[in-house]
C-alpha cells in the first residue's frame, strides 16, 4: 500500500460494489455508503438526514441516492440533498482505488447546507 493511503481504510474489493449499486460499511465507528457509479467509487454518510434510513438500501437512479424511507434524493458525487423531505445534505468522504481495493478516509470532507441554499 503506498504511505499516501496510509489514512485510508480497506473497505472492499472493486468487484464487491456492483456498477450502480451502493454497499454500507462501518469506518472508524462511522456508517459509510460506497457506490459504484460506472467504475467510479464515492462515499456518503449512510443515514438520511430526514430520518433514520439507510441510503445504501434504496434505489440508486444515476446519480441519486434514493431513501427508502420517505424517497428524499442525495446527490452522491457531492451529497448535496436534491429532494424533500430531507432538507440536509449527507456528508462526502475521499475514496482512492489501488488495483482493486477501494479506500475511503473516514474524515468526512466539510459540507453544510441545505435543500433551499
Amino acid at each position: 500500500m503506498s504511505r499516501e493511503l496510509e489514512t485510508f481504510v480497506r473497505v472492499a474489493r472493486t468487484s464487491e460494489i456492483p456498477p450502480g449499486r451502493g454497499r454500507a460499511f462501518e469506518v472508524a465507528g462511522r456508517r459509510i455508503a460506497v457506490y459504484n457509479l460506472g467504475g467510479r467509487f464515492y462515499a456518503i454518510d449512510d443515514r438520511c438526514t430526514h430520518e433514520e434510513a439507510w441510503l445504501s438500501e434504496g434505489p440508486v437512479m444515476g446519480e441519486m441516492a434514493v431513501c427508502p424511507r420517505h424517497g428524499s434524493r442525495f446527490h452522491i458525487p457531492t451529497g448535496q440533498v436534491k429532494s424533500l423531505p430531507a432538507v440536509r445534505n449527507v456528508a462526502t468522504y475521499e475514496v482512492r482505488v489501488e488495483g482493486e481495493e477501494v479506500y475511503v478516509n473516514p474524515v468526512p470532507r466539510v459540507r453544510t447546507g441545505r435543500i433551499h441554499e
